[in-house]
């Protein structure tokens, strides 16, 4: 049960939260970590990461999993929401001494129940390629070390290649390898391909095939993750210089930036139909960009630390057409009662046919709502809803909307409106390029797009956001339906120079990032304590570049703060988290989107399944009620 007291209960752990379509729960017999099942003893170790993959198994039990935790991988058969977890029998588990895996990316297109091509990263920069299945070692690229000595932060499989594949390093650069070529027994040698604003791109020269085939190299800092679009034909990067940047990955040209409101990048996802990117990072928001535009058109802030980890929900999308929803009003039992799931199913096969209509010339406009989650360093899992009212904002207002809070993001809110939503669970798959043409041309004109579109609208429009001017600096927002204090200490890494920054730079008015003093010294501590970063280090010459940096953050904010780089807190509407649960001890690193449930992961090695509504299946009384807090969205 709950606990009562508002302080006490905020700090408990939920192990279920409710959202328009049903309850989520966690399924605690399909928990995965270490076969002893003994909390991983974190403290400089590098973030925990799952990697999944189907192999098409015969017997409907295909979905494989991998994760990292400490010096060990494992890799073990999924079984989600259907059958409990069996840590006795993992099918790989590997234990590496003088370095650790920091990151693990599958190959879908090679994957057979009898072999999978798995590449995993290591702290101290080389890259393996194993079968965990066949239990090989394939081969060790950087084996020497002489391309990179740096950590390997990020590896992915090119899109629809059996044989490419990128790996980013925190020394801020990229390497694109290919599986069949060796790495060469000395340093290699680059010849500059191509150049623009803070990024290059060179090839290797040798007289024969080796690796790397190309680098990158990308910004200032570490570059801390990258993720290719849909259709494979543009880059995505997030570094620690607090850049967003995005380039068509064959041409190797920049499309488009956006910066960080303030401190460095942390992770990014693209949206099921590349439209729209989210990023967040040290500055504890989420940040959405549009592509088409090249500008920020939200942010999201629900998050009382760094944000670790963003991604979309394919599987959830609302959208609304001509027919009116059914109304709802009551308690959230009587919600899930009137929901019925057989029609939604029916209303899932058009689904993705009424989301092309978007940007049709229909007089009864189609509303549209992503669904994206994030999770943090604070141990908090966030769910947000960008509705069409965000991403349309010269379109007349639908008569329904979700059911959110809307309002603007300048003035208050407005009351008397009935929000009433119609819910539909699908599966898209759409890779449709964002602006209807080629890759190609998308990126011949990325040199010349300074085009009207980057300028920000004369007025905001409605949104589910957080009205700006009438909160006090440090207090709770009103019509919050979170269940938590969206206005909770912030990071306490960065809060100094950010209110020093607000001052000069005449950002007064910024409620959610404000701090007040007594706020600031109770959570202190379990801060520190709770949500530190595994990979920073406490040597003398870390602590010195981080005073270092902080002395140029004023001027850093100051050359991009109200550009369309980086827009005012009052220039852009600000979402309120749909759902804000505290859900683990340690601070998270996992957020993935399947199917039929959410994955997620905490830094003490153990990863969740919290089934979606109505697919709890056979494991539902395997949990025990007694440990299941009541996690409701009001």
């Amino acid at each position: 049960m709950a606990a009562e007291g508002g302080g006490k209960e905020m700090n408990e752990i939920k192990t279920q939260f409710t959202t328009r379509e049903g309850v989520y729960k966690l399924l605690t017999h399909s928990e995965y970590s270490r076969p002893n099942r003994v909390p991983f003893n974190s403290q400089g170790s590098n973030p925990v990461k799952v990697s999944f993959v189907n192999v098409n198994d015969q017997s409907g039990n295909g979905d494989r999993i991998c994760f990292n935790v400490g010096r060990e991988l494992y890799f073990y058969i999924y079984k989600g929401v259907r059958k409990a977890a069996d840590l006795s029998k993992p099918i790989d588990k590997r234990i590496y001494k003088g370095t650790q895996p920091t990151c693990h990316d599958f190959n879908p297109l090679t994957a057979t129940a009898e072999s999978v091509s798995l590449l995993v990263g290591f702290s101290a920069g080389q890259v393996q390629l194993i079968d965990p299945i066949k239990k090989e070692t394939s081969k060790l690229f950087n084996e020497e070390r002489l391309i990179d000595k740096s950590r390997v932060t990020c590896v992915r499989w090119v899109p629809g290649s059996e044989s490419l594949f990128l790996v980013a390093h925190s020394s801020g650069s990229m390497y694109l390898y290919n599986v069949e070529n060796t790495c060469g027994t000395t340093a290699p040698h680059y010849q500059l391909l191509k150049q623009g604003e803070n990024y290059a791109v060179h090839t290797c020269k040798s007289k024969s095939a080796r690796n790397p085939l190309l680098r990158w190299t990308v910004g200032e800092g570490a570059l801390n993750e990258f993720a290719f679009s849909p259709d494979g034909k543009f880059l995505a990067c997030a570094s620690q210089d607090g850049f967003l940047r995005v380039f068509g990955f064959d041409a190797a040209e920049l499309h488009g930036t956006m910066k960080s409101y303030f401190g460095g990048l942390l992770c990014v996802c693209w949206s099921p139909d590349g439209r729209y990117i989210v990023a967040g990072g040290e500055d504890d928001l989420v940040t959405v960009w549009s592509f088409s535009d090249c500008r920020v058109i939200a942010r999201g802030h629900g998050h009382k630390s760094w944000v670790s980890v963003v991604a979309f929900d394919h599987c959830t999308t609302s959208v609304e057409d001509g027919d009116p929803p059914a109304e709802f009003s009551g308690s959230d039992e009587d919600f899930h009662e009137q929901i019925h799931f057989g029609a939604g199913r029916d209303r899932a096969n058009s689904a993705h046919s009424r989301l092309s209509k978007r940007n049709s010339t229909d007089s009864r406009p189609v509303s549209v709502t992503y669904r994206f989650g994030s999770v943090g360093q604070d141990t908090q899992l966030c769910l947000w809803d960008l509705t069409e009212d965000i991403l349309f904002p010269h379109l007349p207002l639908s008569r329904t909307r979700t059911h959110t809070n809307v309002m603007s993001a300048t003035s208050p809110p407005t009351t008397g409106q009935t929000t009433t939503s119609t819910t539909t669970t699908t599966t898209t798959a759409s890779t449709t390029n964002p602006s209807g043409t080629n890759g190609k041309d998308i990126v011949s004109n990325s040199s010349t797009s300074a085009n009207p579109a980057n300028s920000l609208p004369g007025t905001l429009p409605r949104s589910n956001s957080l009205p700006q001017a009438s909160n006090p600096p440090g207090g709770s927002t009103p019509n919050s339906h979170t269940g938590s204090s969206s206005n909770s200490s912030g990071s306490t890494k960065g809060n100094s120079i950010i209110d020093s920054a607000f001052i000069a730079t005449g950002v007064s008015k910024f409620a959610t990032l404000s701090l007040h003093d007594s706020r600031k010294e109770r959570h202190e501590k379990d801060h520190k304590r709770n949500h530190s970063m595994g990979h920073i280090s406490s040597k003398s010459s870390d602590k010195l570049n981080q005073l270092s940096s902080s002395r140029t953050a004023k001027t850093e904010i100051a050359k991009t703060l109200g550009t369309t780089l980086c827009p005012r807190m009052e220039d852009v509407p600000l979402l309120e988290p749909l759902v804000c649960k505290k859900i683990a001890h340690e601070r998270l690193t996992v957020l993935i989107f399947l199917e039929d449930c959410l994955v997620t992961a905490c830094q003490e090695g153990f990863v969740c399944t919290w089934a979606r509504p109505g697919k709890v299946g056979l494991l539902s009384s395997q949990n025990n009620p007694a440990n299941s807090p009541s996690g409701t969205v009001v």
